[in-house]
Protein backbone atom coordinates (compact mmCIF):
# COMPACT_ATOMS: atom_id res chain seq x y z
CA UNK A 1 0.00 0.00 0.00
CA UNK A 2 1.80 3.70 -0.98
CA UNK A 3 1.19 6.46 1.01
CA UNK A 4 2.34 10.24 1.09
CA UNK A 5 2.72 12.00 4.04
CA UNK A 6 2.37 15.80 2.97
CA UNK A 7 2.39 19.28 3.84
CA UNK A 8 2.56 22.63 2.56
CA UNK A 9 3.57 25.74 3.93
CA UNK A 10 0.95 28.84 2.32
CA UNK A 11 0.98 32.61 2.51
CA UNK A 12 -2.18 32.58 4.93
CA UNK A 13 -5.11 30.88 5.54
CA UNK A 14 -7.58 31.54 2.70
CA UNK A 15 -6.79 30.76 -1.01
CA UNK A 16 -10.39 32.45 -1.80
CA UNK A 17 -8.86 35.85 -0.59
CA UNK A 18 -5.76 35.80 -2.73
CA UNK A 19 -3.48 33.39 -0.34
CA UNK A 20 -1.19 30.91 -2.24
CA UNK A 21 1.37 27.45 -1.66
CA UNK A 22 4.69 28.11 -1.05
CA UNK A 23 6.35 25.05 -0.23
CA UNK A 24 5.49 21.54 -0.69
CA UNK A 25 6.87 18.33 0.86
CA UNK A 26 5.94 14.83 0.68
CA UNK A 27 7.26 11.18 1.95
CA UNK A 28 6.97 8.09 0.47
CA UNK A 29 5.57 5.66 2.74
CA UNK A 30 5.37 1.54 1.34
CA UNK A 31 3.29 -0.71 3.89
CA UNK A 32 3.85 1.82 6.35
CA UNK A 33 7.70 1.81 5.92
CA UNK A 34 9.78 4.66 4.39
CA UNK A 35 10.78 3.92 1.06
CA UNK A 36 13.20 7.11 0.94
CA UNK A 37 11.42 8.83 -1.69
CA UNK A 38 10.68 12.52 -1.29
CA UNK A 39 9.44 15.34 -3.38
CA UNK A 40 10.06 18.88 -2.37
CA UNK A 41 9.57 22.03 -3.74
CA UNK A 42 9.47 25.77 -3.20
CA UNK A 43 6.91 28.13 -5.02
CA UNK A 44 6.88 31.72 -5.91
CA UNK A 45 3.69 32.71 -4.74
CA UNK A 46 3.44 35.71 -7.63
CA UNK A 47 2.29 37.72 -4.62
CA UNK A 48 4.36 39.32 -1.47
CA UNK A 49 4.75 37.31 2.07
CA UNK A 50 3.04 38.68 4.80
CA UNK A 51 4.80 39.08 7.96
CA UNK A 52 3.17 36.52 10.07
CA UNK A 53 3.51 34.07 7.15
CA UNK A 54 7.01 34.96 7.44
CA UNK A 55 7.28 34.85 10.81
CA UNK A 56 6.28 31.11 11.05
CA UNK A 57 8.18 29.27 8.07
CA UNK A 58 11.01 31.82 7.39
CA UNK A 59 9.97 31.93 3.56
CA UNK A 60 10.59 35.24 2.13
CA UNK A 61 10.25 37.40 -1.19
CA UNK A 62 13.65 37.39 -1.97
CA UNK A 63 14.14 33.75 -1.32
CA UNK A 64 11.30 32.75 -3.02
CA UNK A 65 11.18 35.20 -5.86
CA UNK A 66 13.60 32.59 -8.64
CA UNK A 67 11.94 29.57 -7.49
CA UNK A 68 9.16 28.15 -10.01
CA UNK A 69 5.26 29.07 -9.67
CA UNK A 70 2.36 26.58 -9.50
CA UNK A 71 1.69 25.97 -12.91
CA UNK A 72 5.61 24.56 -13.89
CA UNK A 73 5.62 22.40 -10.70
CA UNK A 74 1.70 21.43 -10.85
CA UNK A 75 2.04 18.33 -13.11
CA UNK A 76 5.08 17.01 -11.82
CA UNK A 77 3.15 17.17 -8.01
CA UNK A 78 0.24 15.36 -9.72
CA UNK A 79 2.59 12.35 -11.06
CA UNK A 80 4.03 12.54 -8.14
CA UNK A 81 1.16 11.47 -5.31
CA UNK A 82 -1.21 9.43 -8.34
CA UNK A 83 -3.77 7.70 -6.59
CA UNK A 84 -2.05 7.06 -2.97
CA UNK A 85 -3.58 7.99 -0.21
CA UNK A 86 -2.40 11.22 1.40
CA UNK A 87 -1.60 11.53 5.02
CA UNK A 88 -1.92 14.94 6.18
CA UNK A 89 -2.15 16.84 9.29
CA UNK A 90 -5.12 19.15 9.51
CA UNK A 91 -6.15 17.78 5.66
CA UNK A 92 -8.92 19.99 5.00
CA UNK A 93 -6.36 22.43 4.94
CA UNK A 94 -3.82 21.40 3.09
CA UNK A 95 -6.02 19.84 0.26
CA UNK A 96 -8.45 23.52 0.00
CA UNK A 97 -4.92 24.98 -1.09
CA UNK A 98 -4.00 22.12 -3.18
CA UNK A 99 -7.14 21.75 -5.04
CA UNK A 100 -7.61 25.59 -5.34
CA UNK A 101 -3.79 26.01 -7.22
CA UNK A 102 -4.99 22.89 -9.21
CA UNK A 103 -8.45 24.34 -10.07
CA UNK A 104 -7.11 27.59 -11.07
CA UNK A 105 -5.07 25.37 -13.48
CA UNK A 106 -8.16 23.27 -14.88
CA UNK A 107 -6.14 20.16 -13.57
CA UNK A 108 -8.01 17.80 -11.91
CA UNK A 109 -8.53 18.29 -8.14
CA UNK A 110 -7.60 15.99 -5.94
CA UNK A 111 -10.92 13.94 -3.83
CA UNK A 112 -10.92 14.63 -0.48
CA UNK A 113 -11.45 11.32 0.50
CA UNK A 114 -7.71 10.45 -0.81
CA UNK A 115 -6.70 12.72 1.97
CA UNK A 116 -6.46 10.67 6.03
CA UNK A 117 -6.37 13.28 8.20
CA UNK A 118 -3.43 12.53 11.50
CA UNK A 119 -5.10 15.64 13.41
CA UNK A 120 -8.90 13.99 13.31
CA UNK A 121 -6.82 10.49 14.33
CA UNK A 122 -5.07 12.25 17.09
CA UNK A 123 -8.20 13.66 18.51
CA UNK A 124 -10.23 10.84 18.71
CA UNK A 125 -7.71 8.77 20.39
CA UNK A 126 -6.24 11.13 22.83
CA UNK A 127 -9.83 13.64 23.32
CA UNK A 128 -9.06 16.69 25.10
CA UNK A 129 -5.53 15.97 24.90
CA UNK A 130 -2.98 18.65 22.75
CA UNK A 131 -3.35 17.05 18.99
CA UNK A 132 -0.60 19.90 17.42
CA UNK A 133 2.38 18.12 15.21
CA UNK A 134 4.75 19.17 18.51
CA UNK A 135 2.76 17.92 21.19
CA UNK A 136 1.93 14.19 19.26
CA UNK A 137 6.37 14.45 19.02
CA UNK A 138 6.49 15.04 22.78
CA UNK A 139 3.93 12.41 23.40
CA UNK A 140 5.89 9.69 21.40
CA UNK A 141 8.85 10.72 22.29
CA UNK A 142 9.84 11.71 18.56
CA UNK A 143 12.69 14.05 18.11
CA UNK A 144 11.58 17.68 16.68
CA UNK A 145 14.74 19.72 17.95
CA UNK A 146 15.14 20.87 14.57
CA UNK A 147 12.28 22.12 14.01
CA UNK A 148 12.80 25.70 14.98
CA UNK A 149 10.25 27.19 12.01
CA UNK A 150 7.75 25.06 10.04
CA UNK A 151 9.09 23.37 7.04
CA UNK A 152 7.03 21.40 4.51
CA UNK A 153 9.72 18.67 4.16
CA UNK A 154 10.65 18.39 7.84
CA UNK A 155 7.39 18.65 8.68
CA UNK A 156 6.25 15.34 6.75
CA UNK A 157 9.24 13.53 7.63
CA UNK A 158 8.06 14.41 11.38
CA UNK A 159 4.43 13.16 10.43
CA UNK A 160 5.45 10.15 8.98
CA UNK A 161 7.05 9.29 12.90
CA UNK A 162 3.60 10.39 14.27
CA UNK A 163 1.66 8.90 11.97
CA UNK A 164 3.40 5.12 12.40
CA UNK A 165 2.78 5.64 16.23
CA UNK A 166 -0.65 6.63 15.80
CA UNK A 167 -1.86 3.55 13.68
CA UNK A 168 -0.29 1.32 16.69
CA UNK A 169 3.66 1.71 15.91
CA UNK A 170 6.76 1.66 14.01
CA UNK A 171 5.35 -1.94 12.79
CA UNK A 172 2.24 -1.54 13.10
CA UNK A 173 1.03 -4.67 10.70
CA UNK A 174 3.11 -6.58 13.46
CA UNK A 175 1.07 -5.98 16.50
CA UNK A 176 -0.24 -9.56 16.79
CA UNK A 177 -1.38 -8.75 20.08
CA UNK A 178 -4.66 -7.51 19.84
CA UNK A 179 -7.79 -10.19 20.62
CA UNK A 180 -11.00 -10.00 19.56
CA UNK A 181 -12.94 -11.84 22.69
CA UNK A 182 -11.93 -8.13 25.10
CA UNK A 183 -9.51 -6.66 26.76
CA UNK A 184 -6.68 -8.47 27.68
CA UNK A 185 -5.75 -11.11 30.30
CA UNK A 186 -8.00 -13.72 28.17
CA UNK A 187 -7.08 -16.64 26.21
CA UNK A 188 -4.83 -14.80 23.92
CA UNK A 189 -2.14 -13.47 25.98
CA UNK A 190 -1.87 -17.59 27.52
CA UNK A 191 -1.65 -19.18 23.76
CA UNK A 192 1.02 -21.80 23.61
CA UNK A 193 1.54 -23.83 20.39
CA UNK A 194 -0.12 -27.76 20.43
CA UNK A 195 1.94 -30.73 19.73
CA UNK A 196 2.17 -31.69 16.29
CA UNK A 197 -0.11 -35.16 15.93
CA UNK A 198 2.93 -36.40 13.81
CA UNK A 199 6.16 -35.00 14.66
CA UNK A 200 8.10 -33.90 11.58
CA UNK A 201 11.11 -36.57 10.25
CA UNK A 202 14.32 -35.59 10.63
CA UNK A 203 15.84 -33.92 7.88
CA UNK A 204 19.79 -35.54 9.08
CA UNK A 205 21.11 -38.45 7.29
CA UNK A 206 22.61 -41.23 8.80
CA UNK A 207 25.73 -40.04 7.32
CA UNK A 208 25.51 -36.89 8.85
CA UNK A 209 24.81 -38.34 11.94
CA UNK A 210 28.23 -40.77 12.22
CA UNK A 211 29.73 -37.47 10.85
CA UNK A 212 28.78 -35.90 14.25
CA UNK A 213 29.31 -38.19 16.16
CA UNK A 214 32.96 -38.96 15.23
CA UNK A 215 33.34 -35.10 15.62
CA UNK A 216 32.02 -35.07 19.09
CA UNK A 217 34.19 -38.30 20.26
CA UNK A 218 37.07 -36.26 19.65
CA UNK A 219 35.95 -33.08 21.85
CA UNK A 220 36.64 -34.80 25.03
CA UNK A 221 35.00 -35.89 28.12
CA UNK A 222 34.00 -32.43 29.09
CA UNK A 223 32.72 -31.55 25.99
CA UNK A 224 28.87 -29.81 26.44
CA UNK A 225 27.76 -32.28 23.21
CA UNK A 226 28.73 -35.75 25.14
CA UNK A 227 26.35 -33.89 28.42
CA UNK A 228 23.94 -33.34 25.76
CA UNK A 229 23.92 -36.64 24.22
CA UNK A 230 23.93 -38.27 27.62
Amino acid sequence: MREIVLDTETTGFDPEQGDRIVEIGAVELWNHVPTGETYHVYINPERAMPQEAFEVHGLGDDFLRDKPKFREIAQGFLDFVQDAKLVIHNASFDMKFLNAELGWLNLPKLPFDQALDTLAIARQRFPGSPASLDALCRRFGIDNSSRTLHGALLDSEILAEVYLELIGGRQPDFALSASSGGSGGGAADDWRPRPRPIPLPSRLTEEEAAAHKDFVSKLGDEAVWKRFQA
